[in-house]
């Protein structure tokens, strides 16, 4: 038996340089993830023509599929490891997988061998997931959670901005061949991960992680450092203790508690997670397919066309984020999901009857993802704080393999195939898929949401352990 009052000292801190170096250090994963699947929409053309690889509008998409299919696997995996060993030791095998697989795959040679790369690349960033998810979760005090937890989210589109311009870039013919330019936007997610590799080096594990596996001593150190280093904190009062027996967590732990204990936080999970996984997934990964084939967009100008749609969203997590701590996650999780969907429906019909250009169907993009980057960002942000701290990066890994296999795999791959036909009225009725999916997740947010705004995470989800 231990007791400790950790939890309030970290929910009770002040927001400073600690909070901001979390923030920076571990949300670069999205960065990275904006960055990779970016680089492969931008450079769709280019692979096209490639005459190494020279793949067909299938055979992008597959492999926007199975660098999801990576994800998935690795998510699942890293999660396990990172509930068992701990969060600082797993982010940093991830971000290591990420940069070897990354810079692998500017080596390829033949369509095979490069989804084999993207496929490892996205097992590193699907690692990253469960790992930084969770340490974001449990080091940020619960007033700035949801906001931040939004923010760090969105930041996958700075990475989206970056990867554009990188396309734009790399893909000019006028001083590098399209072959070599191609392999050249791979090298801008290792040199940008490289970076962050020794960033993280001055980020400590997770003092609730340490609690939960009965190692006070080091818990302890590390919560008095982050005191020392914030100043006093907002709170003057004697923090709250908790009673905990440590445990070994087993998969019957598990089941328990996701069927049994919170049946309905599960379907919520799994809903939220898998429709905002079709509706981003299916068109962003087909992003320059429907600008060249449509639009006429050359392939190394697809970039600048990413970078009004890349600033809506980030725009949206950065503006509407403190309102999910304020009004509540409930309504601002509905209201997200079901705005993305009609304004995509619209959308939809002004794109089948021929009504936009390149430009004005960008404008429109950007409107519909403002609202649905929020959408998504909350989704990650339900599933990481609805559920007790033993299980947390599984719990992550699981809802986001079950969303991403349900909603993101079949996405790129089914709009491929659509693009492929040429037609408007097919693509158009993905695009009514993608809504009527976004409406039903705003149903489960209002029939199934939880208020989990401004409370400790062990007050939403009370932890296995405790007595």
């Amino acid at each position: 038996m231990v007791e400790t009052d950790i939890p309030a000292r970290l929910d009770r801190l002040r927001w400073g340089r600690f909070h901001l170096l979390v923030a920076v250090a571990l949300g670069i994963t999205w960065v990275l993830d904006g960055l990779e699947v970016t680089i492969t929409g931008s450079i769709a053309g280019a692979l096209k023509s490639s005459p190494v690889l020279h793949l067909t509008d299938a055979e992008v998409g597959l492999a926007g599929s199975l660098y999801l299919v990576g994800a998935v696997v690795g998510a699942l995996f890293f999660g396990w490891l990172t509930d068992r060993l701990g969060r600082k030791k797993l982010f940093t095998i991830t971000l290591g997988l990420y940069l070897l697989a990354t810079a692998a795959t500017a080596f390829s040679f033949d369509f095979w061998s490069f989804v084999l790369f993207r496929a490892l690349t996205g097992a590193g960033i699907g690692g990253e997931y469960a790992a930084i998810n969770s340490a974001i979760q449990e080091l940020v005090p619960a007033r700035y959670r949801g906001h931040t937890d939004l923010v760090i989210n969105g930041s996958f589109w700075i990475g989206a901005a970056l990867g554009a311009l990188g396309a734009v870039a790399l893909l000019d013919t006028s001083w590098v061949s399209p072959e070599i330019g191609w392999r050249l936007t791979f090298g801008l997610g290792a040199i940008l991960g490289l970076g962050v590799l020794l960033l993280r080096r001055y980020i400590p594990e997770s003092p609730r992680w340490l609690m939960l596996h009965g190692r006070i001593a080091e818990a302890e150190a590390i919560m008095g450092d982050i005191e020392r280093r914030l100043g006093t904190p907002v709170a003057t009062e004697p923090p709250v203790k908790l009673r905990l027996r440590p445990r070994t967590l087993r998969m019957a732990d598990v089941a328990r508690t996701l069927f049994h204990d919170y049946p309905r936080r599960t379907v919520l999970g799994v809903v939220l997670m898998a429709t905002q996984a079709f509706f981003y997934n299916a068109i962003f990964f087909t992003y320059a397919l429907v600008l060249g084939r449509f639009y006429g967009v050359a392939d190394a100008e697809v970039g600048l066309y990413l970078l009004p749609f890349a600033a809506g969203n980030f725009l949206g997590p950065l503006l509407l984020g403190r309102l999910f701590d304020t009004i509540g996650r409930r309504a601002m999780i509905a209201t997200t999901y079901a705005l993305s969907g009609g304004l995509l429906a619209v959308t939809a019909w002004m794109f089948v009857n021929g009504w936009l250009d390149a430009r004005t169907q960008t404008m429109a993009w950007s409107v519909v993802f403002f609202f649905a980057s929020a959408a998504a960002s909350s989704a990650y942000l339900t599933v990481s704080e609805s559920f007790p701290l033993e299980l947390r990066a599984l719990a992550i890994a699981l809802f986001y393999a079950f969303g991403t296999a349900i909603g993101g795999v079949a996405g790129p791959w089914l709009f491929g195939a659509l693009i492929g036909t040429g037609e408007r009225v097919s693509i158009g009725w993905g695009y009514a898929l993608g809504a009527v999916l976004m409406v039903v997740g705003a149903m489960a947010a209002l029939w199934l949401g939880i208020a989990a705004e401004r409370k400790p995470l062990e007050d939403v989800a009370t932890p296995l352990s405790r007595e």
